[in-house]
């Protein structure tokens, strides 16, 4: 179908001077973004009222003009939210849909909001706005996950399991000292995410193209207006700079890879042969073929998804490692790794909270599992140290020769007789056998940080009382 007179003049307008021609059909195809940056709309028309009302303020547009421009922008806004907005793609972007939205709405006062601004700078604050404000909510759901995992961590703060160094038995320790290992984990993730949010906490707008203004803005009063500490201090920088952008997916990535971590533990914990735990229908899916089969999709999908949060950050990286200052075109790449690392993100955090409050914890399997692999044998070790006076290195190869007795025996340490224990050194006495328990072995690991159940308990307090 044949472009009406009327798009191709609006086209031309949007474009002016030299570009009156306006793009052939690949170059408008290149060019546009507005597929995915009118997620930003509501960014864009609060920055845009915040400079209308700076710029009257400073007397340089008139007051009625002020006016009629945020009165407009705010019809757009409704208009967008109530899906009543056509969009489009020869606008190429989301400034310019609603600069011609507004335009239509309002006149030649529309012309007016563009004073003392750029795309360049406008971009740069619609899109720190959103990662600003997508960052908080990241902030809220892992404090929710945190959150999750303290009750769990409450309930299972005695119950006993196997401890793993390289997926081998190692010691016990208890469920609720795991599951803290967790907390401290999105514990660091969450201060990330805080440190981000102050790190970008600048107002671009006014960096206009590159090089500031001649009009007499007030950048101060648009930053505290928009909610920043302040506006950026160098106008090049301001509109070259996508590190928040970089951040917010580099903290998405570590992120990502705690939540993997876990989803690969609840993975191997609902196998047949751990048995640990059970999902709930909720989190889980069946086979097509074997009825038999409950797959924990949910946490398979979450580990997958950092593979794509991974991606989005390396790509990121990539587009802005070669580009001179000031600002390029090709920055217009950003937001698309940025949006879809953000949904990712969102979905793995509220899965992995679902998860962990929803699934039933085998503490009986967990308990019977956790002295397998001979998980005492330190406790032994130290036993020689503490009651029988022997250097480490001489108590580590004593405990050495019983594993090797025990195994050979096809029993727990535990299940030794005092005499084979004495065979092997005669300082050992029959009160060895206090520490050979797995809840011994756990109740005795006392230091700061350890896994005894009053320790776990001290942890669950401080980051009650933090989160």
């Amino acid at each position: 179908m044949a472009e009406s007179n009327t798009d191709t003049k609006s086209s031309n307008q949007m474009w002016g001077g030299r570009f009156a021609s306006g793009p052939d059909a690949i170059m408008e195809e290149i060019n546009a973004s507005i597929g995915f940056d009118k997620k930003l709309f509501a960014q864009d028309i609060r920055g845009s009222v915040a400079h209308a009302t700076m710029l009257a303020h400073q007397g340089i547009i008139s007051s009625d003009d002020k006016d009629k421009i945020v009165h407009g922008l705010n019809t757009i806004l409704s208009e967008i939210e109530s899906g009543n907005f056509e969009f489009s793609r020869r606008l190429e972007d989301i400034h310019m849909n609603i600069e011609a939205r507004l335009a239509t709405l309002i006149g030649p006062a529309a012309g007016r909001l563009h004073t003392a601004r750029s795309r360049n700078d406008q971009v740069a604050l619609d899109f720190r706005l959103w990662v600003k404000e997508e960052l908080q909510k990241t902030e809220r759901m892992l404090t929710g996950l945190i959150a999750a995992f303290l009750d769990r961590a409450e309930e299972h703060a005695e119950s006993v399991m196997p401890g793993f160094t390289h997926l081998q038995t190692a010691q016990p320790v208890t469920f609720g000292h795991h599951c803290m290992a967790y907390v401290e984990m999105f514990g660091r993730d969450r201060s990330r995410v805080r440190h981000a949010i102050e790190h970008l906490d600048e107002s671009p707008i006014g960096a206009a193209a590159l090089a500031g203004t001649g009009y007499p803005i007030d950048r101060h009063m648009t930053a505290k207006a928009l909610g920043f500490r302040e506006p950026t201090r160098n106008s090049i920088d301001t509109v070259s700079d996508r590190d928040f952008a970089i951040e917010f997916l580099s903290i998405a990535a570590i992120a990502g890879m705690h939540l993997s971590r876990l989803a690969e533990e609840i993975v191997i914990w609902s196998t047949p042969q751990f048995g640990f735990v059970r999902l709930s229908d909720a989190f889980s899916t069946g086979s097509s073929i074997m009825p038999q089969k409950k797959n924990p999709d949910a946490a398979e999908l979450v580990r997958a998804k950092t593979g794509r949060i991974n991606g989005s950050l390396i790509a990121l990286l990539t587009i802005m490692k070669g580009l001179p200052l000031a600002y390029s075109k090709d920055m217009q790449e950003d937001k698309e790794q940025v949006f879809d690392a953000a949904e990712s993100l969102e979905l793995a955090i509220a899965a992995m909270t679902g998860m962990v409050r929803d699934m039933t914890v085998n503490t009986a399997r967990m308990k019977a599992a956790a002295g397998s692999g001979f998980s005492t044998a330190t406790d032994l070790a130290d036993w020689l140290v503490r009651e029988a006076g022997l250097p480490f290195r001489d108590a580590h190869h004593v405990t050495g020769r019983a594993v090797a007795l025990a195994e050979s025996k096809g029993c727990d340490l535990a299940e030794l007789s005092l005499s084979d224990l004495q065979a092997i050194h005669s300082a050992i006495t029959d009160k060895v056998y206090d520490v050979l328990t797995v809840e011994a072995s756990v109740a005795s690991r006392k230091s700061f940080g350890g896994t005894a159940p009053s320790e776990v308990r001290k942890q669950i307090s401080f980051w009650r009382a933090r989160n």
